[in-house]
């Protein structure tokens, strides 16, 4: 017998207690086997409305095929049914008591967008089969033990029959929503809503990111006209979201290590002092041979002008050549450069880390710069300008194959 085991014999067999709007949840000893259970509330069994629901229930949950659906077989006495022994196999307890014991599983990395994707998988199943949960509350929605996926067990849309439906949610009214308590028009709508509201009790021991809020505010508006058309709206409002405030990010990120690399390149530059210019002396004039009629084939001079366009062709020719070299060189170095920073593990580092390691990968491509560019026998101002445009071209290329990848996650 494990630790559980012997808290769950000192507290009447009954371990991981919590109590819901059905019953009360808990974990014991059944067949010498601990199984979870659900004791039903006593006036529920006595109402007739209920028990026709909860027996079209019953037949309905033996065909539910979803891996974030909680079978369970009905406990008969005297011809009534008292319990609802869960069938599957596992350990399971409420997101409130989970919370309350682990209250930092919220922070974990991705574990609430799991949550959210899973209670979106199921519901939209539901929906294909007509059925509607109603009813999305922490004492409700169960997680399983191991990997904390979010279960649920009984679907509201079976009680909708009962005359008071705000007696029978109880404290978990709150999270359903207005046009059920109403008995007003449901759609899935109204499961838009109360999924907001149970991702927003998530969210009431943690920071809520922007795209939670802008999301969750939509699906908790009072008129269903104001909210999301269906669960799988809200999770895609929430993730184009999540990918546009990144973008943004990584294009101001981009922005501020061009202005440094600008900053850096002109502060580069020696200080000029101011230059006292003397106007020169008067000329004194001379003899010009031209004017008296002398000509230059006398003494053997002929004009070189073919020469000097021979000249300029072969300087513009060697000049190219050397860009050429320079361009070639310097693309594969700014690769291999940019490479360390614009990647999914770096993008993911804090702001503050980011930027710190910027000007380590500026002062590379600078200095590889200024080597390749003295090898190749460019000026400073032209290597600049080229070095320039092969950066820009790299990280926009860089951008655009993170920005698929993100999409490609997504969609997985």
């Amino acid at each position: 017998m494990n630790y559980e085991e012997l808290l769950a014999a000192k507290n009447e067999g009954k371990l991981n207690q919590s109590k819901f709007y059905l019953g009360e949840f808990y974990r014991t000893k059944v067949d010498n086997k601990y199984r979870s259970q659900v004791d039903l509330k006593e006036q529920l069994c006595c109402n007739i409305v209920f028990s026709e629901g909860l027996k079209h229930e019953c037949e309905a949950n033996k065909t539910l095929n979803n891996n974030h659906q909680l079978h369970f077989e009905p406990v008969m006495k005297d011809n009534e049914v008292k319990q609802l022994l869960i069938a599957e196999m596992g350990q399971y307890q409420s997101f409130a008591e989970l919370l309350a014991d682990d209250p930092a599983i919220v922070a974990q990395q991705g574990y609430l967008d799991s949550v959210l994707e899973g209670l979106v998988e199921i519901t939209e199943y539901l929906h294909q089969q007509n059925i509607r949960h109603f009813c999305y509350s922490p004492t409700s929605v169960f997680a399983r033990k191991g990997d904390n996926a979010p279960m649920l067990l009984s679907h509201g849309s079976f009680y909708y029959g009962m005359s008071d439906l705000k007696a029978f949610y109880g404290d978990d009214a709150q999270y359903v929503a207005p046009e059920v308590l109403n008995k007003g028009t449901v759609d899935d709508r109204c499961d838009v809503f109360s999924i907001g509201m149970f991702m927003q009790s998530l969210f009431s021991i943690a920071d809520m990111p922007l795209e939670y809020k802008l999301a969750i505010k939509k699906a908790t508006s009072e008129s269903p006209e104001d909210r999301f058309q269906t669960p799988r709206d809200m999770l895609k409002a929430v993730q184009k979201r999540r990918g546009t405030f990144r973008s943004a990010l990584t294009f101001v990120i981009a922005l501020v290590i061009a202005l440094i690399a600008v900053w850096a390149y002109f502060d580069a530059f020696p200080e000029t002092s101011p230059v006292e210019f003397v106007k020169p002396a008067p000329r004194t004039p001379t003899d010009d041979l031209l004017d008296d009629g002398f000509d230059p084939a006398e003494l053997g001079v002929t004009s070189s002008g073919d020469s000097l366009i021979v000249d300029e062709t072969a300087e513009r020719d060697y000049q190219a050549k050397a860009e050429e070299i320079f361009r070639k060189k310097y693309t594969a170095e700014a690769e291999r450069i940019l490479s360390k920073i614009y990647n999914k593990e770096y993008m993911s580092n804090a702001e503050k880390k980011f930027t710190a390691e910027s000007q380590s990968t500026i002062d590379e491509l600078m200095k590889k710069q200024a080597e390749l560019g003295s090898d190749a026998g460019l000026t400073p101002e032209r290597a600049q300008l080229i070095a320039t445009e092969i950066i820009d071209r790299i990280t926009d290329q860089k951008k655009k194959e993170m920005g698929n990848t993100n999409s490609k996650a997504i969609q997985k």
